[in-house]
Parts: structure tokens; C-alpha cells; sequence
């Protein structure tokens, strides 16, 4: 099967490692000499509405997990992951202990009365697939019997992470989630995992894993309904990935998805450039570029516009515009080899063309370097076409996948009016 590894292996290797090293040692110094408003909102990120810390959780060991029929564990698998294009050392898999979260969660997902809410999740490696996470006991209305209470008892939040995420990346949104009362799945790739990909391989077992659940989850009784919460192309494609899940294994699944929040994507299509830039931000982090906002941008998001041109940001360091080259280079090949690129346009052709019958949310950025613009904006006015009810908000000057750690107050406020008047339209009715 075709791979992201063994295709120019040994050229592309060595050029990236040469990038990477001199990116670690020449970035610093000239990030550094840029003035720049990001910056100072990188060393205090922002969180709204976080509940209040929760207690340690009861455990159970791997041999009473291993027992249940709904987690299936594959013994054979290899400890390590093969070796990727750009790295090679050993990546561990986790333990099975992890599956503990979904298994509490399963068992304890639809508590009545205040003192029955289960013991907090308890924390686990920060390369975790996925992890459960329960509504804050403290939220208003959790407990309550109306109909907004139930409804949200009834439903799960799915946030797919974007390249590179981490499970403590996405706890400021699960937190925001279930302190208004929401149940909370938190997915995320290794990036490891994403460089060893084999079409049908790991990842896609890993997604497939996932699906199970959640179908298992919504079929245990009437009512219970799904959420999707995308960050970047890598989240909406795993979206795309589920939802093929969900067609071959119980389509019903498809008509409880109440609602689906895209952040910082998409872009349609098999494109090297966007997958160069999204591969390298997530090698650099905060060195990169693609985190940096629009020179002369404010703190509401307010009052700018979008003139399309990319001189008023800062310029990529000498190594990263290298890295981007040598990338792009090797996505134009990968792309096109035609097991991945079926895969892919499989995938691409599902989300254009066949997305659930549920309103959408699109969240994005004038000042996104990896995913333009413009490239949103076609695809919105397109789902909008095909009869699909779709919302849409540029937030101008914030950087990729950075919307809600710039500009918490309008982010805040476009997810609880979204869920508010599309999702839970009971929530609405009743006030």
C-alpha cells in the first residue's frame, strides 16, 4: 500500500533534517526581531468559563478492560510505529489503560440527581487517541428535568484536533463545552501517526475505533444526538473519515448529527501547498509563521479588512521558507500517488457533495496562512447552494486555529448562539 514514507525517503529526509536543525537554531533570534501583536497573547492564552477543578478518578486495571467485548485489542499489533520521512525513532503505542475513559462514560453517561455525577476522568498520557470527558456537576441546569437539561445530557460534542494537537490543546474547548453541560470526546493523531500513514492503516483503525463507540454510544436509547467540532484540515477530514464510518456501519447515525463547527478550514481539495504549510507550523509550533497574526491588527477582530495581501504579515525566517519548499516538493508527488490521492478525493467528494442534513459553522481568518480565506468562503457558498443551512464568521486577524485564544468573547458567543438556535432549538423554544 502506498505511504507518506519510503517515497524519496533518503533526499527528502536529509533536506528536511537540515531545515528542522537550522529552523532551531536561526528562528529564535529572528522571530525575535520582528515586533509583532501575537506575540504578546502567546505567553497568557485566554480561557473562558473553566469549571472548577475535579476530583481524581476511581480506576481499573488493564485486565478488566481487556474483558469487555465493545474494546477490541489487538494483541499482534507492533509496540512501534514503522519508520517516517523525516524521523525514525520508536513511537510507543498506549497502553489500553486509556480505554478506561470510555468505558466510565459509557456506563455513567446519564446521571438524574446531582450526587450521582461520576468521579472526574482521570488524566493520562498527552499522546492519548481520545479521551471522554463528562459535564461540570456545577453547570447550570446539568442536573435539571426540563427539556434544554435533558437535551444536552442527551448530546456529545466531538472536537477532532488539528495537525499536531495534543490532547491538553483542545481541554480549554472541551471545558468550554461541558461547562454549559455537554458531553465531550477529544480526538487527536500523533503526530507520528500522520507521518506512518498507510491508507487503511493505523489512523484509519484508530477512526474506525472511535466510530464504534459513538454509534454505540447514540444507540442506547432514543434522543441521544451528535456534535462535530473541527480545527484545521486535518480535523475535517477525520470528520469526513467518521462519516464514511457511520454509512457503512449504521446510517441511521447520520440523521442524529445536530450540528457541525468548522474551524480554520477547508480547503476542497488535494492541494501541496496547504498541506506544506499545515505539516510545517505543526514541525515549528510557535516558530512558525502561520502563527503569527496581520501587522496592524486589533485585539476585537474589529475594524480590519482584507485586502489579500500577504506583505502585512511577517515574512517566513530563511529555514522555514526552505522547509515549505522541500515540503511542498514532496506533497506534490504523495498526493498524487493513486492510493492516496483516491483516498483522499473519496473523502473530499463525501464532504462536498454528501454532508449530513445539519446547520454548519464555519470559523475562520483574512489573516490564515495556511488555509486561505477565500478558499472557506467558496466552499460555504457552496454547502449554501446545495440547501444547507451554514453560518459563517471571518474573525480577520487572528492566525490558524488561534480564533479562540485571540478573541474569546465574539468566539464564545458565535458557538453558544449557533448551538442556541440550531442545535438546541428546544433551549430556545422554551425560554
Amino acid at each position: 500500500m502506498a505511504s507518506l514514507y519510503g517515497i524519496l525517503h533518503r533526499p527528502l529526509s536529509a533536506a528536511a533534517a537540515v531545515a528542522v536543525a537550522a529552523v532551531s537554531s536561526a528562528l529564535p533570534d529572528r522571530v525575535s526581531s520582528q515586533p509583532n501583536r501575537s506575540d504578546s497573547h502567546a505567553a497568557a492564552p485566554t480561557h473562558v468559563l473553566l469549571p472548577e477543578p475535579e476530583p481524581a478518578a476511581r480506576r481499573m486495571s488493564v485486565s478488566d478492560i481487556s474483558n469487555l467485548p465493545f474494546l477490541p485489542i489487538d494483541r499482534k499489533r507492533s509496540a512501534h510505529l514503522p519508520d517516517s520521512v523525516f524521523v525514525s525513532p520508536p513511537f510507543p503505542m498506549a497502553s489500553p489503560a486509556v480505554l478506561l475513559s470510555p468505558y466510565e462514560y459509557a456506563k455513567l453517561a446519564n446521571p438524574k440527581k446531582k450526587d450521582e455525577f461520576p468521579p472526574a476522568i482521570a488524566s493520562s498520557p498527552s499522546d492519548v487517541m481520545y479521551r471522554w470527558h463528562l459535564p461540570d456537576p456545577n453547570a447550570s441546569g446539568v442536573a435539571g428535568t426540563d427539556h434544554c437539561s435533558r437535551a444536552k445530557s442527551q448530546t456529545v460534542v466531538i472536537l477532532l484536533g488539528w495537525l499536531g494537537a495534543k490532547q491538553r490543546h483542545l481541554k480549554k474547548y472541551a471545558d468550554w463545552y461541558t461547562s454549559r453541560g455537554f458531553h465531550v470526546v477529544t480526538f487527536t493523531f500523533p503526530l507520528a501517526d500522520v507521518m506512518s500513514y498507510k491508507v487503511g492503516g493505523k489512523v484509519e483503525q484508530d477512526v474506525q475505533l472511535l466510530a464504534e463507540h459513538l454509534v454505540d454510544w447514540v444507540s442506547e436509547e432514543n434522543g441521544k444526538n451528535l456534535v462535530f467540532h473541527t480545527f484545521s484540515n486535518t480535523g475535517w477530514l477525520t470528520y469526513g473519515v467518521l462519516l464514511e464510518k457511520f454509512r457503512k456501519q449504521d446510517p441511521s447515525v447520520i440523521g442524529k448529527i445536530k450540528g457541525c463547527v468548522v474551524d480554520s478550514a477547508p480547503v476542497a481539495a488535494s492541494d501541496p501547498q496547504v498541506w506544506a504549510s499545515g505539516f510545517s507550523a505543526a514541525f515549528l509550533k510557535k516558530q512558525s509563521v502561520a502563527t503569527k497574526g496581520m501587522v496592524g491588527s486589533n485585539d476585537s477582530g474589529k475594524g480590519m479588512t482584507d485586502t489579500g495581501d500577504s506583505s502585512l504579515g511577517p515574512k517566513p525566517a530563511v529555514a522555514e521558507s526552505a522547509l515549505l519548499v522541500v515540503l511542498e516538493k514532496f506533497f506534490e508527488v504523495v498526493l498524487n500517488l493513486p492510493a492516496i490521492n483516491r483516498r483522499l478525493s473519496d473523502v473530499l467528494d463525501l464532504l462536498t457533495s454528501e454532508q449530513p442534513k445539519c446547520p454548519q459553522l464555519y470559523i475562520y481568518s483574512s489573516a490564515d496562512r495556511v488555509i486561505p480565506a477565500k478558499s472557506v468562503e467558496s466552499f460555504v457558498e457552496a454547502q449554501r447552494r446545495a440547501g444547507h443551512e451554514v453560518r459563517a464568521c471571518d474573525f480577520l486577524s487572528s492566525p490558524h486555529v488561534d480564533h479562540f485564544r485571540s478573541h474569546p468573547g465574539l468566539y464564545s458567543s458565535q458557538l453558544a448562539n449557533f448551538l442556541e438556535d440550531c442545535v438546541l432549538t428546544c433551549c430556545r423554544d422554551s425560554s
